[in-house]
């Protein structure tokens, strides 16, 4: 029996098939794939799943609980309209494309269709990833949760009330990991120009910034108290401090790179 129906099985769409499989929240034999590229299909058959190049291929009298979209948003409106006919089945729909309101979804499929939006993060792909959605009004508790738990075999997940929070959420989760990857850059180039080898430089700054957020997530304490606790009175971590929280430099910095995010998503959606 199709359960779910997965339009697309790039990087994100079989990492969250293959988590659902891991996991065991759903089997695969449940899942239908349609995906074009061959080998991408038949990955996604490997794993188990039903595989199919386009979705007229599955069978007509399938009814899935939920349709999850996991292609590129550029490609969206050419995609969406074929799936209708699972909305007038009394299916449901997921998005994972960045930027496509649920309006976008509602003017294709229906306005009293379930739509749930989400925006994760390329650690998803990991089973590490932040996972933030929003709904439209037709959607029910039970379907709610029934698409959290699939979603949390990804990573965390959260859920805003508002969708305009959505471009918020874009500009610190979604973009989030390009910000600390630049980061663990500008660490390593620090640590080169102090006269590190490149090679040790990046160890140190990957798995620093990797232990000091496995630290954040699991001590319960929050940050500013993690901070004081390794900050010695007159010690290197504080005059390195000094720099970065002098004159509120580094938040300033990072509250400009988000508000520009923000604002780009806006434009973009």
């Amino acid at each position: 029996m199709t359960k779910l129906v997965l339009a697309g099985c790039g990087n994100m769409g079989y990492a969250m098939l293959a988590g659902w499989c891991k996991s065991g929240k759903l089997p695969a034999r449940d899942v239908a794939v349609v995906e074009p590229a061959e080998a991408l299909r038949r990955r996604a058959a490997d794993l188990g799943a039903g595989a199919f190049a386009n979705v007229a291929e599955i069978p007509a009298d399938a009814k899935p609980d939920l349709v999850v979209f996991a292609v590129k948003p550029q490609v969206m409106a050419e995609v969406v309209p074929s799936y209708r006919r699972f909305a007038d089945g009394g299916s449901a729909f997921l998005s994972i494309a960045a930027g496509t309101r649920i309006a976008f979804f509602e003017r294709l499929l229906g306005a009293d269709v379930p739509v749930i939006r989400c925006m994760p993060n390329t650690p998803a792909a990991f089973g590490a990833g932040m996972l933030v959605t929003v709904a439209n009004a037709h959607v029910g508790g039970k379907l709610a949760e029934f698409v959290a738990d699939l979603l949390s075999a990804s990573g965390e997940v959260a859920t805003v009330a508002d969708e305009k929070l959505m471009d918020v959420v874009t500009a610190v989760s979604g973009s989030g990991p390009a910000y600390v990857f630049h980061f663990i850059e500008c660490l390593t180039a620090a640590g080169v120009n102090a006269g590190l080898p490149g090679e040790i430089a990046a160890k140190l700054a990957g798995q620093t910034v990797l232990g000091a957020a496995m630290l954040a997530s699991q001590s319960g304490e929050n940050p500013s108290t993690l901070r004081e606790q390794v900050t010695s009175p007159n010690g290197t971590t504080a005059a390195a401090l000094s720099v970065l929280m002098g004159e509120d430099r580094l938040k300033s910095l990072v509250g400009e790179a988000v508000e520009a995010a923000r604002r780009r998503s806006i434009e973009l959606g």
